[in-house]
């Protein structure tokens, strides 16, 4: 457009009038407006280097999902306590569900990604593909959340209260608990589609989310708060319900109770500390994005952002690009803490314990001998 307007100034076939002092200044705040316009589009146009770190991502968490999903079908085929079975399964839909939210809104970046991310002008158009994205990640991320609060519950009922867990805990009532999860999850992405709440695309163009920066409206700021609430709550919980099933299980080691349930509280604290695992990487993963969103779309409704929107856009990437690796993580969690890998561990510390105890022992009988003998040829 630029070259288009300068190749036309610079005609000498037509006479041109001079041009007023107040034309000429409308002229150049509409150059300047141009220009400014053409710098910021290259400027929100995506790096190079970012399709490589989002495939090396994808590739990562594709390969840590499918190797835990193997280990998962294995460990349920030689499995014989209920309260494992559960605990598996539970496991099992939790990777499962990393696996998907890994894969679908992962090859939607990647398309934006390739085809140089959507331009600025068009970050308030509501396109399917934007609200399928922002959905995808609504869910995919409520769901693992609330899937590790479940995990908690249960747990805390099988070790503070195991009668009451073999009578109301089933296999059946497992699925429904499951199935109530995906649902409760997939009602929430499914807001905007209500117009309570809007799927934008975010800076730089490449991913969508909840509309927390720009023109937000009240239905925006009620969205990311039920959103945030609900993933800050989940953890809440999964933090109480862990820290009562760690100290049960460590009263009860100190007390050596003598009654047989020795393999099964092998089996709780293996659990207990898988699900510990889970949610300490969760609330690292979550808790920047969903506090993030929060701060973010109360400042943006209250138009106090002002010159720090920049600001606010790098926070957001941040917290989204961290909260992508909870899939990753999650199945390396259940993968290195289960207790072949742990008793290996075990064995392999105490190795070394007792090696360097035995060669200090000798090195101290050594020199103690030696002493000795200095000592009698001195007398």
């Amino acid at each position: 457009m630029m070259l288009s307007v300068h190749h036309c100034n610079s005609s000498g076939s037509v006479p041109l009038q001079p041009l007023s002092n107040q034309s000429q200044r409308e002229d150049e705040v509409a150059m300047t407006s141009l220009t400014h316009q053409g710098s910021n589009i290259t400027l929100e146009t995506p790096p190079a280097s970012g399709i490589i770190v989002a495939g090396l991502s994808m590739t990562l968490g594709v390969l840590s999902n499918i190797v835990a999903l193997i280990i998962l079908a294995n460990a349920r085929k030689h499995v014989r306590r209920r309260s494992k079975a559960t605990f598996l399964v539970f496991a099992t839909s939790l990777v499962a569900t990393d696996f998907a939210g890994h894969i679908i809104p992962g090859a939607l970046v990647l398309r934006l990604y390739l085809a140089g991310g959507a331009y600025p002008q068009d970050y308030d158009s509501s396109d399917p593909l934007c609200q399928f994205l922002g959905g995808s990640m609504v869910f995919f991320g409520l769901c693992p959340l609330f899937l590790g609060c479940a995990m908690a519950a249960e747990r805390c009922l099988g070790v503070t209260q195991p009668l009451l867990h073999a009578s109301l805990v089933t296999t059946t009532r497992t699925k429904l608990s499951l199935s109530a999860i995906w649902l409760a999850a997939l009602c929430v992405a499914l807001l905007p589609c209500f117009q309570l709440g809007s799927y934008t695309y975010q800076h730089p163009g490449t991913w969508c989310f909840i509309n927390v920066l720009e023109d937000t409206e009240q239905a925006d700021v009620a969205f990311v708060m039920l959103f945030s609430g609900l993933g800050l709550a989940s953890l809440a919980v999964a933090f109480v319900c862990n820290t009562i099933s760690g100290l049960t299980l460590v009263r009860a080691r100190v007390r050596r109770k003598t009654y047989n349930r020795r393999s099964a509280k092998s089996h709780d604290i293996e659990m207990v500390v898988q699900l510990v695992g889970i949610m300490v990487t969760s609330c690292i993963c979550w808790s920047p994005l969903l506090i993030f969103g929060l701060i973010t779309v109360t400042r943006s409704y209250g138009n106090s952002i002002g010159d720090d929107l920049a600001t606010y856009r790098t926070l957001m990437i941040m917290g989204v690009r961290l909260a992508s690796w909870n899939q990753i993580l999650d199945p390396w969690v259940y993968i290195l803490l289960r207790r072949a890998v742990l008793r290996k561990i075990y064995i392999i510390t105490k190795r070394q314990a007792d090696l360097k105890a035995s060669t200090l022992r000798r090195w101290e009988i050594s020199s103690f001998q030696n002493s000795e003998k200095t000592t009698v040829k001195k007398v």
